[in-house]
């Protein structure tokens, strides 16, 4: 059965987002990259957040507006929503709650090693559920100041991790980790 596998693009001071959820600042930073390559191609579904789906699109006004990696993957997609449209969306399935997000992606991932968690939000509770397997970082040289964090807990929160694999491009410094339980 398939993992889940958070991952996202992070500026150095901890932002997968700038303010108000601008994503355009990432198109700087596209680029070959045989991890990140490797990754769209063992991904079989996504779990997607809401405020990840309706948000902003680093895409915006390009032919690849509203595809998944710019069009670099298809393949099943899983919202994750107490507020699905009224109108269906192609290609989409509304989930409201996390345990049958999780179990639809996973069904729908097949023989594929991962379901891409994308949202920090949902990757949150993914982690409170203790359903979090792996996280994916790609860091890029710059600095946002603000914006949705890779990881928010009011409070603190001490999650252990383990460094599967560390790769570089000209664009950015790659950790691949493991969640330890």
């Amino acid at each position: 059965m398939a993992k889940l596998l958070y991952s996202a693009t992070m500026s150095l001071d901890g932002f997968i987002t700038g303010p108000d959820g601008d994503m355009s600042w990432l198109t700087r930073y596209f680029g070959p990259g045989p991890t990140v390559n490797r990754l769209i191609r063992e991904t079989g579904a996504l779990l997607i957040g809401n405020r990840t789906f309706r948000g902003d699109d680093p895409y915006k006004g390009t032919p690849q507006e509203g595809e998944p990696f710019g069009g670099g993957w298809e393949g099943p997609q899983f919202v994750l929503t107490h507020h699905a449209p009224e109108t269906a969306v192609p290609g989409i399935t509304f989930v409201g709650d996390l345990g049958s997000g999780i179990a639809a992606a996973k069904t729908a991932a097949g023989e594929k090693e991962y379901v891409n968690v994308l949202g920090a939000d949902v990757a949150k509770q993914c982690l409170a559920a203790g359903a979090l397997d792996e996280i994916f970082v790609s860091i890029v040289p710059v600095l946002l100041g603000d914006g949705v964090r890779l990881f928010d807990q009011p409070g603190g929160a001490n999650v252990p991790l383990e460094r599967i694999e560390l790769t570089r491009t000209p664009q950015a410094t790659n950790l691949w980790l493991r969640v330890v339980r």
